[in-house]
């Protein structure tokens, strides 16, 4: 989405922004935090910035959410089909189907911030206001930047 109230971003801001996607990759959410503290005064660096950052939290927080899941999963299974009585020591097959259904949404979110760190720097560098879907709007909303979308006027 380009923006019309905004100056256009020079050169290095769109090299930045870029960066501030790309650095998620590599070093989660400390690249793109470190990139919005130096280059707060860019409202287009803070912006892509903090879409990259928002999005590292939000991988954290699944992150977590699917380790405590499987860890609670493990310890009940543990404590009701590991006790000492007859067929004591075999793994449910339901616990297996769960660790492989977490394993592929770990990969799947893996895929997710590899496709969204290449498409929104490609765009980032090309200058665009790109906005995640649904984390945009967040990032929007606390670098600042109204939404200048124009309404379409309606047909006569």
């Amino acid at each position: 989405m380009e923006e019309l109230d905004q100056p256009p971003p020079t050169k290095d801001e769109c090299t930045i922004a870029m960066l501030a996607h790309l650095l998620q990759l590599f070093t989660g959410f400390i690249g793109p935090l470190a990139l919005l503290v130096v280059k707060r005064d860019s409202r287009f660096v803070v912006f892509h910035a903090l879409q990259a950052l928002l999005l590292q939290i939000a991988l954290v927080i699944l992150g977590l959410f699917t380790v405590l899941t499987w860890f609670g999963f493990f310890i009940y299974v543990a404590a009701t089909q590991w006790t000492p009585k007859q067929g004591a020591g075999r793994v449910p097959v339901v616990a297996i189907l769960i660790l492989g259904l977490f394993i592929l949404l770990w990969m799947a979110a893996w895929a997710i911030d590899l496709l969204a760190a290449i498409i929104f720097g490609i765009k980032a560098h090309r200058g665009e206001w790109a906005e995640y879907p649904l984390i945009g709007k967040y990032a929007r909303r606390l670098a600042g930047i109204p939404n200048s979308r124009k309404s379409m006027p309606s047909p006569p």
